[in-house]
Protein backbone atom coordinates (compact mmCIF):
# COMPACT_ATOMS: atom_id res chain seq x y z
CA UNK A 1 0.00 0.00 0.00
CA UNK A 2 2.86 2.63 0.65
CA UNK A 3 4.22 1.71 -2.61
CA UNK A 4 1.09 2.79 -4.55
CA UNK A 5 0.51 5.78 -2.21
CA UNK A 6 4.42 6.79 -3.40
CA UNK A 7 3.20 6.11 -7.05
CA UNK A 8 0.02 8.38 -6.52
CA UNK A 9 1.71 11.07 -4.91
CA UNK A 10 4.18 11.18 -7.85
CA UNK A 11 1.46 11.12 -10.36
CA UNK A 12 0.71 14.43 -10.93
CA UNK A 13 4.65 16.00 -10.78
CA UNK A 14 4.45 14.00 -13.95
CA UNK A 15 2.39 16.60 -15.51
CA UNK A 16 4.45 19.44 -14.90
CA UNK A 17 6.49 19.16 -17.85
CA UNK A 18 3.58 19.24 -20.10
CA UNK A 19 2.60 22.30 -18.49
CA UNK A 20 5.66 23.90 -19.35
CA UNK A 21 5.99 22.48 -23.14
CA UNK A 22 2.49 24.42 -23.46
CA UNK A 23 3.88 27.83 -21.80
CA UNK A 24 6.94 27.89 -24.03
CA UNK A 25 4.83 27.35 -27.19
CA UNK A 26 2.74 30.16 -25.99
CA UNK A 27 6.01 32.15 -25.68
CA UNK A 28 6.76 31.65 -28.92
CA UNK A 29 3.98 32.30 -30.56
CA UNK A 30 4.06 35.73 -29.18
CA UNK A 31 7.80 36.39 -30.50
CA UNK A 32 6.64 35.36 -33.62
CA UNK A 33 7.76 38.46 -36.23
CA UNK A 34 4.67 40.27 -37.88
CA UNK A 35 4.31 39.47 -41.37
CA UNK A 36 6.26 41.33 -43.89
CA UNK A 37 4.51 44.62 -45.72
CA UNK A 38 3.30 43.19 -49.27
CA UNK A 39 5.77 44.81 -52.22
CA UNK A 40 2.98 47.26 -52.72
CA UNK A 41 2.89 48.56 -49.40
CA UNK A 42 6.51 49.13 -49.16
CA UNK A 43 8.11 52.58 -49.61
CA UNK A 44 10.84 53.44 -52.00
CA UNK A 45 13.43 55.23 -51.45
CA UNK A 46 13.96 59.11 -51.95
CA UNK A 47 15.44 60.19 -54.63
CA UNK A 48 18.18 62.11 -54.25
CA UNK A 49 17.96 65.20 -56.63
CA UNK A 50 21.41 65.97 -58.43
CA UNK A 51 22.53 68.43 -61.19
CA UNK A 52 23.35 67.36 -64.29
CA UNK A 53 24.46 69.49 -67.80
CA UNK A 54 23.83 68.51 -71.40
CA UNK A 55 26.29 69.89 -73.14
CA UNK A 56 26.92 69.43 -76.98
CA UNK A 57 29.60 70.44 -79.66
CA UNK A 58 28.74 72.26 -82.74
CA UNK A 59 30.60 71.78 -85.24
CA UNK A 60 31.54 70.38 -88.85
CA UNK A 61 31.10 66.66 -88.74
CA UNK A 62 33.99 64.31 -89.81
CA UNK A 63 31.97 61.61 -91.32
CA UNK A 64 28.42 61.40 -93.07
CA UNK A 65 25.45 63.11 -91.80
CA UNK A 66 22.04 63.68 -91.56
CA UNK A 67 20.56 67.44 -92.50
CA UNK A 68 18.35 69.02 -90.24
CA UNK A 69 19.29 67.04 -87.56
CA UNK A 70 21.43 70.01 -85.81
CA UNK A 71 18.21 72.06 -86.05
CA UNK A 72 15.43 69.23 -84.73
CA UNK A 73 17.54 68.35 -82.11
CA UNK A 74 16.84 72.28 -80.90
CA UNK A 75 12.99 71.75 -81.48
CA UNK A 76 13.59 68.60 -79.18
CA UNK A 77 15.03 70.29 -76.18
CA UNK A 78 12.81 73.22 -76.92
CA UNK A 79 9.87 70.95 -76.19
CA UNK A 80 11.04 69.44 -73.34
CA UNK A 81 11.86 72.80 -71.70
CA UNK A 82 15.73 71.79 -71.18
CA UNK A 83 18.10 74.19 -71.23
CA UNK A 84 22.05 72.76 -72.48
CA UNK A 85 25.21 74.69 -73.31
CA UNK A 86 26.47 74.04 -76.87
CA UNK A 87 30.29 74.96 -77.63
CA UNK A 88 30.34 76.37 -81.30
CA UNK A 89 32.82 75.91 -83.82
CA UNK A 90 34.16 79.37 -85.54
CA UNK A 91 33.77 77.69 -88.58
CA UNK A 92 30.59 76.50 -88.21
CA UNK A 93 28.83 79.29 -86.88
CA UNK A 94 29.77 81.04 -90.16
CA UNK A 95 27.96 78.07 -91.97
CA UNK A 96 25.08 77.86 -89.85
CA UNK A 97 24.54 81.54 -88.79
CA UNK A 98 20.70 81.03 -88.45
CA UNK A 99 21.24 77.53 -86.13
CA UNK A 100 23.98 79.49 -83.91
CA UNK A 101 21.98 82.66 -83.48
CA UNK A 102 18.86 80.42 -82.53
CA UNK A 103 21.20 78.56 -79.70
CA UNK A 104 21.79 81.36 -78.09
CA UNK A 105 18.01 82.98 -78.74
CA UNK A 106 16.79 79.90 -76.96
CA UNK A 107 18.42 80.52 -74.02
CA UNK A 108 21.33 77.51 -73.93
CA UNK A 109 24.73 78.81 -72.89
CA UNK A 110 27.26 79.33 -75.54
CA UNK A 111 30.96 78.71 -75.55
CA UNK A 112 34.01 78.46 -77.69
CA UNK A 113 34.79 75.62 -79.81
CA UNK A 114 37.80 76.89 -81.18
CA UNK A 115 37.49 78.31 -84.87
CA UNK A 116 39.15 75.45 -86.84
CA UNK A 117 38.63 72.85 -84.41
CA UNK A 118 42.44 71.93 -84.97
CA UNK A 119 44.09 69.91 -82.45
CA UNK A 120 45.12 72.87 -80.30
CA UNK A 121 48.36 71.35 -79.09
CA UNK A 122 49.74 71.49 -82.63
CA UNK A 123 49.18 74.82 -82.82
CA UNK A 124 52.08 77.34 -81.98
CA UNK A 125 51.58 80.53 -79.83
CA UNK A 126 50.42 82.81 -82.06
CA UNK A 127 48.15 79.89 -84.04
CA UNK A 128 46.48 79.08 -80.65
CA UNK A 129 45.54 83.46 -80.15
CA UNK A 130 44.87 83.69 -83.72
CA UNK A 131 42.29 80.56 -83.46
CA UNK A 132 40.35 81.17 -80.20
CA UNK A 133 40.73 84.89 -80.81
CA UNK A 134 39.01 84.14 -84.51
CA UNK A 135 36.16 81.80 -83.66
CA UNK A 136 34.67 84.32 -80.72
CA UNK A 137 34.74 87.18 -82.69
CA UNK A 138 32.54 85.29 -85.05
CA UNK A 139 30.27 83.71 -82.21
CA UNK A 140 29.71 87.10 -81.01
CA UNK A 141 28.86 88.92 -84.65
CA UNK A 142 26.68 85.75 -85.37
CA UNK A 143 25.04 84.90 -81.70
CA UNK A 144 25.47 88.85 -79.97
CA UNK A 145 26.46 86.73 -77.38
CA UNK A 146 30.44 86.63 -75.49
CA UNK A 147 31.04 82.72 -75.11
CA UNK A 148 33.38 83.57 -72.67
CA UNK A 149 34.64 82.02 -69.99
CA UNK A 150 33.94 78.68 -71.72
CA UNK A 151 35.87 77.01 -73.72
CA UNK A 152 36.11 73.59 -75.25
CA UNK A 153 39.60 72.06 -76.61
CA UNK A 154 38.38 70.06 -79.85
CA UNK A 155 38.61 66.62 -78.98
CA UNK A 156 39.85 67.50 -75.48
CA UNK A 157 43.36 67.49 -76.50
CA UNK A 158 45.52 69.79 -74.29
CA UNK A 159 42.95 69.94 -71.52
CA UNK A 160 46.18 68.66 -69.67
CA UNK A 161 48.90 70.83 -71.29
CA UNK A 162 49.94 73.33 -69.68
CA UNK A 163 51.13 75.17 -72.92
CA UNK A 164 47.45 75.17 -74.42
CA UNK A 165 45.85 76.14 -71.12
CA UNK A 166 47.60 78.61 -70.44
CA UNK A 167 46.91 80.07 -73.85
CA UNK A 168 43.31 79.56 -73.11
CA UNK A 169 43.67 81.35 -69.68
CA UNK A 170 45.19 84.41 -71.69
CA UNK A 171 42.40 84.89 -73.68
CA UNK A 172 40.10 84.72 -70.96
CA UNK A 173 39.07 81.68 -70.91
CA UNK A 174 38.68 78.07 -69.09
CA UNK A 175 38.14 74.29 -70.78
CA UNK A 176 35.34 72.74 -69.57
CA UNK A 177 35.70 68.76 -69.42
CA UNK A 178 33.16 66.30 -69.23
CA UNK A 179 32.26 63.21 -66.57
CA UNK A 180 30.57 61.20 -69.33
CA UNK A 181 30.92 60.64 -73.00
CA UNK A 182 29.33 58.18 -75.58
CA UNK A 183 30.87 58.29 -78.57
CA UNK A 184 27.71 59.46 -80.06
CA UNK A 185 28.58 59.79 -83.54
CA UNK A 186 29.99 56.35 -84.17
CA UNK A 187 26.97 55.03 -86.15
CA UNK A 188 26.49 51.14 -85.41
CA UNK A 189 26.35 50.92 -81.37
CA UNK A 190 22.68 50.74 -80.48
CA UNK A 191 20.68 53.45 -79.19
CA UNK A 192 20.22 51.85 -76.10
CA UNK A 193 23.88 52.09 -75.76
CA UNK A 194 23.90 55.39 -76.42
CA UNK A 195 21.18 56.48 -74.08
CA UNK A 196 22.42 53.91 -71.05
CA UNK A 197 26.03 55.14 -70.83
CA UNK A 198 24.89 58.56 -70.60
CA UNK A 199 21.97 58.10 -68.27
CA UNK A 200 23.94 55.81 -66.00
CA UNK A 201 27.04 57.87 -66.27
CA UNK A 202 25.85 60.87 -65.01
CA UNK A 203 23.96 58.81 -62.99
CA UNK A 204 27.01 57.44 -61.45
CA UNK A 205 28.93 60.47 -61.41
CA UNK A 206 26.27 62.38 -59.24
CA UNK A 207 25.64 66.08 -58.73
CA UNK A 208 27.69 68.66 -60.89
CA UNK A 209 28.37 65.82 -64.03
CA UNK A 210 28.92 66.67 -67.28
CA UNK A 211 27.74 65.08 -70.72
CA UNK A 212 29.43 65.46 -74.05
CA UNK A 213 27.27 64.97 -77.06
CA UNK A 214 27.09 66.47 -80.68
CA UNK A 215 24.85 68.41 -82.42
CA UNK A 216 25.10 66.48 -85.77
CA UNK A 217 25.26 62.60 -85.15
CA UNK A 218 21.37 61.25 -86.34
CA UNK A 219 21.87 58.77 -83.04
CA UNK A 220 21.93 61.80 -80.72
CA UNK A 221 18.80 62.91 -82.17
CA UNK A 222 16.82 59.91 -81.53
CA UNK A 223 18.62 58.87 -77.92
CA UNK A 224 17.59 62.63 -76.58
CA UNK A 225 14.15 62.08 -75.66
CA UNK A 226 15.20 59.04 -73.52
CA UNK A 227 17.92 60.26 -71.99
CA UNK A 228 15.95 63.31 -70.34
CA UNK A 229 13.55 61.42 -69.71
CA UNK A 230 15.22 58.97 -67.28
CA UNK A 231 17.42 61.09 -66.27
CA UNK A 232 14.23 62.89 -64.90
CA UNK A 233 13.10 59.82 -63.39
CA UNK A 234 16.57 59.64 -61.58
CA UNK A 235 16.15 62.48 -59.87
CA UNK A 236 18.42 65.10 -61.84
CA UNK A 237 17.76 68.46 -62.67
CA UNK A 238 18.97 69.39 -65.96
CA UNK A 239 21.11 72.77 -65.79
CA UNK A 240 23.55 75.12 -67.80
CA UNK A 241 27.04 74.20 -66.88
CA UNK A 242 27.11 77.99 -66.01
CA UNK A 243 24.94 76.48 -62.89
CA UNK A 244 27.57 74.26 -61.69
CA UNK A 245 30.25 74.76 -59.17
CA UNK A 246 33.28 73.10 -60.41
CA UNK A 247 32.82 72.80 -64.01
CA UNK A 248 37.23 73.58 -64.48
CA UNK A 249 38.21 70.65 -62.82
CA UNK A 250 36.54 68.05 -64.87
CA UNK A 251 38.62 65.53 -66.19
CA UNK A 252 38.54 65.22 -70.40
CA UNK A 253 40.53 63.86 -73.45
CA UNK A 254 43.31 61.61 -73.69
CA UNK A 255 46.54 61.49 -71.78
CA UNK A 256 48.46 64.85 -70.87
CA UNK A 257 50.90 65.88 -73.61
CA UNK A 258 54.16 66.52 -71.96
CA UNK A 259 55.43 69.93 -73.08
CA UNK A 260 58.81 69.72 -74.76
Amino acid sequence: MATKRAAAAKAPAKAAPAKASTSKASAATKRSPAPKASASTRRRPAKQPFRAALTFDAEHPDRASTPGVQERLLDILDTLGVKATFFIQGRWAEAYPDTAARIAKAGHLVGNHSHYHARMPQLNRKGLAWDIQTAEDNIVAITGVDPKPWFRNPFGEGSDDPRVLKAIDRAGYVHVGWSVEAFDWEPDPPLRELVDTIVDGLVGAGDESVALLHTWPKRTEKALPQIVQRLRDAGADLVRIDQLDNVIALPSGPDPIIER
